[in-house]
């Protein structure tokens, strides 16, 4: 069975986006400058969104071709990772992913069709809103994704609801920078996520895709790595009081997994960490290695993780 690739290019995206404001987060901001409004407005929150949404798309598709029971070892494994990675990086969010999945998307995989999950997931997404937005928005989002995957918009729709979503998006944000509420700005970086999701989607060409499909096949590895990286470059980072080194060491990060990634893929299915989570989950080794460079097999996407 092959992969989406439009989802690996999505969520190729959404890994360089995470890359950028996670960096950004982590400096030290005393004095303001011009970057850090560009940041906090066009991109900050817009991308965990996406990663959340395709996660409850991969719950979906990782149920085509296995039990329940191996997807709460899916889960709980995905928890461990998650602890592992908290020793260096504390803003982790593997484990609110698996907390999440097994709270919400399990017991609304039993529910029949779409509709009802949709339903669900507004219901959620509201909530997560009202109550101040941030890891709250993921089961909401979860949900929407699942149902978005059982109810398949059809495509003519991708344009007009990239005007809605971008144009809600640039009245949010106005309205958000103007009075500081919490509620506004929440809601606006979930449009601000649906709004590069669908324009991504209209403009995504071989050559984009080819450049992102690899950032997104090993999102967990690149999602680690990344993480390390910025801790590693902390004083660097803190030392530049003008926030370029932000986006040149966000830069060099991902063109560096972009060659690593296609390189390792061009040999093996799955990415190192994908690779040990699979084999974890099903308590077995698991082949990896591909048996000619016309082998294009490819499993169905793993859940995209932020």
């Amino acid at each position: 069975m092959t992969r989406i690739r439009e989802l690996d290019a999505l969520r190729g995206f959404a890994v360089g986006g995470i890359m950028l404001v996670n960096t950004w987060q982590h400096t030290d901001k005393q004095v303001r400058v011009p970057l850090d409004w560009t940041i906090e407005t066009l991109f900050q929150s817009r991308f965990y969104p996406i990663f959340s949404m395709l996660f409850g798309i991969s719950f979906l598709l990782f149920l085509r071709g296995n039990s329940r029971w191996a997807l709460l070892s899916r889960l709980f494994w995905l928890f461990c990772l998650g602890k592992v990675q908290h020793a260096f990086y504390e803003g982790e969010v593997l484990t609110d992913y698996a907390f999440f999945g097994a709270l919400v998307l399990l017991p609304a995989s039993f529910l029949p069709g779409g509709l009802p999950v949709l339903l669900l997931g507004l219901v959620v997404t509201v909530w997560g809103l009202m109550v101040g937005g941030g890891v709250l928005l993921i089961p909401g989002l979860f949900l929407l994704g699942m149902a978005l995957w059982r109810l398949r918009p059809p495509r003519e729709l991708l344009l007009p609801g990239f005007a809605v979503a971008a144009l809600a998006t640039a009245l949010l944000t106005a309205a958000g920078r103007m009075t500081g509420d919490g509620l506004v700005y929440n809601l606006a970086a979930v449009t601000g996520a649906a709004a590069y999701s669908l324009g991504l989607l209209l403009v995504l060409r071989p050559r984009l895709s080819a450049v992102l499909e690899p950032l997104g096949k090993m999102a967990l590895t690149n999602y680690v790595t990344g993480t390390a990286v910025i801790v590693l470059a902390l004083p660097l980072l803190n030392a530049d009081p003008t926030r370029w080194s932000v986006l040149a060491l966000t830069a060099v990060t991902l063109v560096v997994q972009v060659l690593v990634s296609r390189w390792w893929l061009g040999r093996y299915r799955y990415g190192p960490l994908e690779w040990v989570w699979r084999c974890l989950t099903f308590f077995r080794p698991v082949p990896n290695r591909l048996e000619s460079n016309r082998d294009h097999h490819r499993p169905l996407p793993d859940p995209g993780l932020p």
